[in-house]
């Protein structure tokens, strides 16, 4: 795409003045567990009789990884590892991510590099195929596909994080139910659990996932949930045959932790940076209200969103750029679209990787959606910037909202400095 500096694009856009803006502090909950104990707080979870009496030795035990920037998702993996190994079992690492990676078995032993998981760091093999077995059908008659690594293991542990969805809602969203079905289903997996359609995905999970409960060798789940710093703040495990029960119960306690953006309405919302390592969108709309399908809803409310930069961590895919007004032409250049489509194409929705306007630097990113907002008065625009949808504690807010977050307005909302103006670099680019 041609993107032309100083063009009739920035002539446009030239006049248009950014607001000063101010640092704020958004106060939540903060109960966790804090790194040095994730160790002892996974072997006290393993080491309960039902569970540690599973493990036998000598057995081989598959062991789950996602694709998801979980907090201490190295530790926790580790942790687990070095439980089934003190049993006398040998385990290995299967990477649970339908069709992230590129889709491909290299690409998703790439993204589990990316979060320190390693056959050296971890100190047992990782074993990465695309490869499937087929389970049966689901009561809906929809064949169950299943990595073939983990279904020819002695057992399963099911490791991952449990959280509400970004693009649906149900009594199973993201969870133990998810990574057996979409995870471990690889990309011939989760495109069938997509396959009808993002209204229909809250019934596929728990149907598919009984499938795979009576049928693949699971031993147990043992699912992260975390607060709304997005720090470790529960890890429990869970039998097999008590998942479909208390998934829902520990959704139901994941949404209490979730964090919002207090002010709960903007003009624009400034996004630092996507990627998958921060939300399956790139971008948690639970955070940023900018979903991609009519099935879930939340988030502040905001007419326009700017995303500039995409995580290294991402590996390329942008999901999530479809749901932006404007990005930059960095992050546009970033793009793999041989990484991000099979992802797209898996899920069925489109909508997060069309291609919105690019602007040629932050700068203009920011004035194009300040100056094609409606209704509002553009001397006086409320504006939200964060660092990324995962890390929303520290943020910054234009000086409209200053009077009001001093005076005690917003509960949990504290000002950290005073307006200033922002800074930008020679080319465009923010730098404060």
């Amino acid at each position: 795409m041609k993107i032309i500096k100083e063009g009739n694009v920035s002539a446009l856009l030239k006049e248009i003045k950014i607001p000063k803006m101010f640092h704020a502090r958004q106060l939540f909950e903060q109960d966790k567990i804090i790194s040095k104990d994730i160790p002892s707080v996974v072997w006290k979870e393993m080491g309960q009789r039902p569970f540690a009496d599973k493990i036998k030795p000598g057995m081989h035990i598959a062991i789950t990884a996602g694709s998801r920037g979980i907090a201490n998702i190295s530790i926790i993996t580790k942790s687990i590892v070095d439980f089934v190994k003190s049993k006398g079992a040998i385990p290995f690492i299967v990477p649970s991510m339908g069709s992230h990676g590129g889709a491909t078995a290299r690409g998703q032993v790439d993204v589990l590099a990316g979060y320190g998981i390693t056959e050296t760091s971890m100190g047992c093999e990782i074993r990465s195929s695309m490869l499937t077995v087929e389970l049966g059908s689901s009561e809906r008659g929809i064949p169950v596909a299943f990595d073939k690594n983990a279904f020819e293991a002695d057992g399963i542990i099911v490791s991952c994080r449990l959280k509400p969805h970004n693009a649906f809602r149900g009594n199973y969203e993201s969870g133990p139910c998810k990574m057996m079905t979409v995870g471990l289903g690889k990309q011939v997996g989760a495109e069938r659990v997509h396959g009808d359609g993002m209204d229909v995905i809250s019934q596929n999970i728990p149907d598919m996932a009984k499938v795979v409960l009576d049928k693949a060798p699971i031993l147990f789940a043992i699912p992260c949930i975390e607060n709304a710093y997005d720090e470790t703040c529960r890890i429990e495990a869970i039998l097999p045959e008590k998942i479909m029960e208390r998934e829902p119960e520990l959704l139901k306690y994941a949404f209490s932790k979730m964090p919002r953006l207090i002010v709960g309405k903007c003009d624009v919302l400034i996004v630092d940076e996507i990627g998958k390592n921060y939300s399956g969108t790139g971008v948690d709309p639970n955070i940023t209200g900018t979903f991609s399908t009519e099935y879930a809803s939340g988030g502040i409310d905001v007419q326009r969103t700017c995303m500039l930069n995409l995580s290294e961590e991402s590996h390329g895919n942008a999901l999530g750029v479809g749901l932006a007004s404007a990005i930059t032409k960095k992050l546009f250049d970033q793009i793999d679209a041989d990484v991000m489509y099979p992802n797209c194409i898996t899920s069925t929705v489109l909508a997060s990787a069309r291609i919105p306007c690019v602007a040629s630097n932050d700068r203009e990113a920011i004035q194009l959606c300040i100056k094609t907002c409606v209704g509002i008065n553009k001397e006086q625009v409320q504006i939200v910037r964060i660092p990324n949808s995962l890390h929303i504690g520290d943020i910054m807010l234009s000086e409209k909202y200053y009077k009001d977050v001093s005076e005690g307005k917003y509960p949990n909302l504290k000002a950290i400095d005073k307006p200033e103006e922002l800074l930008f670099d020679n080319n465009g680019n923010l730098i404060s």
